[in-house]
């Protein structure tokens, strides 16, 4: 049975939705549609919300393996509203990020989404952290990001009155929103629009079918095949692949490659005591330090008033393990036995080691955020929330920092479309994304 999804499947959501994806458990789910999207995070939601609002003659269904929407890297992030500015000019990342900032912020007016514009600060505490710090704010001005200023140690007080630092990077246009709230209004969007979500459907075949299915009258207007673990399916004319953390297996499923390999790394975040929220304003960034991988540890306040601290980055043992003991045998092996991931680990191995040593010993974490807030004490932590990014990278151990697209060739693969990776800052630049997306689908599909 094909399950389609009702208003128990955004609880916790709050009265903010009352009206997403109202009765659609009364619906009846056809067996066939013009296009198939699968993955049911940010990224598909948007995909799907823009290509039906271009297409509305067209039918739709977005089948999604949890019981809810936007349940694992939307529903687990850092809810920042990016500005833009770390991203090499001139690519991808930096044009959709700054487009994406500004559609989300109009979306969230529009929508009567709450979101709070804080701003950011990218602090430098050493003098040799200047000249990478100005570097960034010329980066900043080539991607066209708004407003942003050079402030010395006196600005840095005057806008973070606990923060210390030399020289910083201010950006105001920097805020801060719940990402999974935005991602269920594009559900909406979709659903008002006519589209079908189908919950609880985890794929595991995309191929061309044999004959037309029984009692059809329209032949094989509809040759690919999609179908879950339940042995369901779904028939349709054109696929399009969202999947996140399985992006590199549902590629696999269909006859493309499989690299880009994603590798999940977790997050662990620490969170401020009630009582200790007053010493943080808005969001406080440390500067890049290009030798490692990852952007090291922040301050982050959220929606909720509580304040986030991190995070680290660690290889996940399970692609969906937002705890330290989570562990799949599949995902472990995968994961190990790739070369790309091997050569990762052995460039950075003291990095590495450093990232688990603080992510077990709290005051190792603790002396970190005390370069930027020294009245931070480890009584005014707890350990706080876990996110896993899924990461991609290449067979040399490379991440792999811009959006990848991939086809295949033959009947199958002339019909689908992976997004393979859509890296942080992706909820920022959803809107843009899925613009993106979207003129490829019909480019390709010549919808």
């Amino acid at each position: 049975m094909i399950r389609t999804l009702g208003s128990a499947s955004i609880r916790g959501v709050g009265p903010v939705l009352p009206k997403l994806m109202k009765d659609m458990t009364t619906r009846q789910l056809h067996s066939t549609y013009d296009v198939a999207i699968v993955g049911a995070g940010i990224v598909g939601l948007a995909t799907a919300r823009e290509l039906i609002l271009r297409h509305p003659s067209l039918s739709f269904v977005l089948l999604e393996k949890e019981k809810e929407l936007a349940f694992h890297q939307s529903g687990h992030n850092s809810g920042v509203i990016h500005s833009g500015i770390y991203y090499t000019p001139g690519s991808l990342k930096a044009r959709l990020c700054v487009r994406g900032a500004t559609l989300a912020y109009e979306y969230c007016e529009k929508k009567g989404l709450p979101y709070k514009r804080c701003g950011k600060l990218i602090v430098a505490v050493e003098q040799e952290e200047i000249p990478r710090l100005k570097a960034l704010y010329e980066r900043g001005l080539k991607n066209n990001v708004r407003d942003l200023s050079i402030v010395d140690a006196k600005g840095i007080r005057e806008r973070e009155p606990y923060c210390r630092g030399v020289m910083a990077l201010d950006s105001p246009y920097t805020g801060i929103v719940d990402w999974r709230m935005v991602a269920l209004r594009y559900g909406e969007d979709f659903k008002e629009a006519g589209g079908t979500v189908v919950i609880e459907s985890e794929i595991n075949g995309i191929s061309m079918v044999k004959e037309s299915p029984a009692g059809s009258t329209e032949g094989m207007k509809y040759p690919i095949a999609v179908t879950d673990k339940k042995g369901n399916e779904v028939r349709c004319r054109y696929v399009l692949t969202c999947g996140g953390l399985y992006s590199d297996r549902l590629s696999q499923i269909s006859g493309c490659s499989r690299e880009p390999r994603i590798v999940p790394f977790r997050g662990d975040y620490l969170v401020l005591k009630p009582e200790k929220h007053y010493l943080v304003k808005g969001n406080i960034y440390p500067v890049p330090d290009p030798r490692f991988p990852f952007l090291g540890v922040h301050f982050t306040p959220r929606m909720d008033g509580s304040v986030w601290l991190g995070p680290n980055a660690v290889l996940a043992f399970k692609r969906e393990g937002y705890k330290i003991y989570d562990f799949n045998i599949r995902d472990f092996a995968d994961a190990l036995s790739f070369r790309g991931l091997q050569k990762l680990v052995l460039r950075n191995i003291i990095y590495g080691i450093g990232e688990m040593y603080r992510g077990i010993n709290i005051n190792a974490q603790i002396k970190i955020l005390q370069r930027y807030i020294p009245e931070i004490s480890r009584s005014d932590v707890l350990r706080g929330p876990a996110g896993v990014r899924a990461q991609a990278l290449d067979r040399d151990g490379n991440l792999v920092d811009d959006f990848v697209f991939d086809g295949g060739v033959g009947e199958v693969g002339s019909r689908v479309l992976h997004v393979r990776n859509a890296p942080s800052p992706a909820a920022t630049s959803s809107l843009a994304i899925a613009e993106m997306i979207a003129d490829e689908v019909a480019s390709r599909f010549n919808l």
